[in-house]
Parts: structure tokens; C-alpha cells; sequence
């Protein structure tokens, strides 16, 4: 028999005109609690969630598996991630569900987030520590709803995704021949020149390799060739801001370093399949209905269990 997985959108969150409709935050008890503790096999299609587990026990299923949860420690969903929770009368933490497409992560921080993980977080550890810091702050941030509390909020977040890539690395080493490492430096400099449009062979150049060798590393890490690798990464800026800011698609074109604003939208189109305007009205509709459909969601479990 085929299970069918339910696909839920983002809980308790209007879209509204909020700049930062695009992260929510509750307590792990808040939640839990309406399902008797236990939540069932479930994914979200746009969604990136980490959950906080700071007192208690439990069990993350994921995907076929069972995976223990005893604090401090995080877990961090992708999107269509299937995945399940079964926890103790006495668990305590936070969840954050935030839409994916606004995580700007490069490197080993993206790497480790495009995988479902369980992240035990030592209690004697310094970066742990501030891992453990920055979540409470990030809720608090969230709570608070104070001026200029986005950017602190994705700053938070990239800190912790980044010192829990760490983790994972050091407990989960990979024999690469310093693939890894080049990578790391190939996403910097991407993020650093990619406005510019730099062809494959000046990275290739700055990390002291040919353009094939680089290609056969970047295909090995992420299955694109370095130029589909570069695109990929203006794209995803265009889509980003398309969604969440108001600028003209020219405009967007002219910071990507497209002179020209009718080649942006044919290269946007050819890359998506769509131009950029049918993008963002799509993106925004689509966006708004699932939010919408989570808020219904949540009110409908909350006035279930009182």
C-alpha cells in the first residue's frame, strides 16, 4: 500500500505586506502538545525548518529512518523533506520554519543544509555554546519584532547552519583530495564576482586550476557543469529578488550585470522557462496561498484541541 504523505505550508503566519512573512517561530510544546506529542510523517514543498531541542526526548523520523533526539540538540529540514517527530511530556525548544528560497547559503553550510540532519550539539563545546546562544536569540529577535530584526534573523540563522556544517563535517569526514575545500573557495569567490559575470576560466585561474579539473569537481559535488553552477547562482538572486523586493525586473537585470534588460529576461526565460514578471506573480501567488492555507492549518488545530 503507497502512504500518502501530507504537504503542509508555513504555521501561523499571515503574508500580508510583512518584509519578513518568510520566517515563523513557536515553542516545540506549543506545538506538540495539540497532537498528544506526536507528529506525524509529514513534508513541506518551500519550507527550511530547524528544530531546537533543549530539554527532553524524542524521536525524529525521518524518511524510513529513527533517530534519537536527546538535547541540546537540532534538527534542520529541507524542503520535501518527509519527516515525522514523537516527543516527551517534558521537551522543551524551538521550532523555525522559513521559506527555503530565502536562505542564502554557499559552501559546506549549503551542502549540509540540502540534506535532512540530526545535530547532537556537545554541551562542553565553544561553538555549541554559541550555537545554542544564537538560537535563543533568534527567538527572542522573532518575539520581539523590533526595527531591523530581519537582517539580525538572517544573520542568526547563517551562524548557526554554518558552526553546525562544522559539526556534522568533523563527526562525518569525507575523503575528497581537497575537493571539499575547493569548493569552499570556488562558492566564495561565486558569491563575491557573480554580479560581474566571470567566465569559468577566472575562478578556475584564482583557485590554480583548469577549467576541465574544475569542472570535473564541481559536476562531482553538486552534478552541474561550473557554467550551469554559475548560472544557477544568478538565477537564484533574480529569484530572490523578484520575490521579496519590489524592484523592476530591469533593475534586478542591471544589478546582475545584464546591460541589457531585454537579454536578462531571455536568459531568465531560458534557464526557467518563464519570463521574469510571469516568475514573480506566480512565486508571490503561490507563496501567499500556502501561507494562507498553514495559517488555516494551525487555527484549525488550535481550536481542535481546546
Amino acid at each position: 500500500m503507497t502512504m500518502i504523505v501530507p504537504t503542509y505550508g508555513l504555521y501561523g503566519e499571515g503574508a500580508g505586506n510583512m518584509p519578513d512573512f518568510w520566517l515563523h517561530c513557536e515553542t516545540i510544546p506549543s506545538r506538540s502538545r495539540l497532537h498528544r506529542y506526536e507528529i506525524g510523517l509529514h513534508r513541506h514543498d518551500s519550507f527550511f525548518q530547524i528544530l531546537y531541542i533543549s530539554a527532553g526526548s524524542g524521536d525524529a523520523l525521518i524518511g524510513s529512518g529513527r533517530l534519537a533526539l536527546t538535547p541540546p540538540t537540532i534538527v534542520t529540514l529541507p524542503p520535501k523533506a518527509t519527516h515525522g517527530f514523537r516527543f516527551s511530556r517534558d521537551v522543551d525548544g524551538h521550532v523555525f520554519t522559513l521559506l527555503a528560497s530565502h536562505l542564502g547559503l554557499a559552501g559546506e553550510a549549503a551542502r549540509f543544509a540540502a540534506e535532512p540532519r540530526v545535530t547532537p550539539l556537545p554541551p562542553d563545546d565553544t561553538d555549541s555554546t554559541f550555537i545554542v546562544a544564537t538560537l535563543d536569540r533568534l527567538a527572542a529577535e522573532w518575539s520581539a519584532r523590533r526595527s531591523g530584526r530581519t537582517g539580525l534573523m538572517e544573520a542568526y540563522l547563517a551562524l548557526v547552519l554554518t558552526l553546525s556544517a562544522r559539526f556534522w563535517s568533523r563527526d562525518n569526514p569525507v575523503e575528497d583530495g581537497g575537493a571539499t575545500q575547493r569548493m569552499e573557495r570556488l562558492d566564495g569567490l561565486v558569491q563575491q564576482h557573480f554580479r560581474t559575470q566571470k567566465p569559468a576560466s577566472f575562478y578556475a585561474g584564482a583557485l590554480g586550476v583548469s577549467p576541465t579539473h574544475l569542472n570535473r569537481i564541481v559536476k562531482a559535488a553538486t552534478g552541474l557543469s561550473i557554467h550551469a553552477y554559475i548560472a544557477r547562482k544568478l538565477i537564484d538572486e533574480a529569484k530572490r529578488e523578484l520575490v521579496f523586493t519590489e524592484m523592476p525586473a530591469q533593475e534586478i537585470g542591471l544589478r546582475l550585470g545584464f546591460a541589457d534588460p531585454a537579454y536578462f529576461s531571455r536568459y531568465f526565460l531560458r534557464e526557467t522557462g518563464e519570463t521574469p514578471r510571469a516568475f514573480r506573480l506566480r512565486e508571490r501567488a503561490r507563496l501567499a496561498a500556502q501561507t494562507s492555507s498553514g495559517l488555516s492549518a494551525a487555527c484549525t488545530s488550535r481550536m481542535a484541541g481546546r
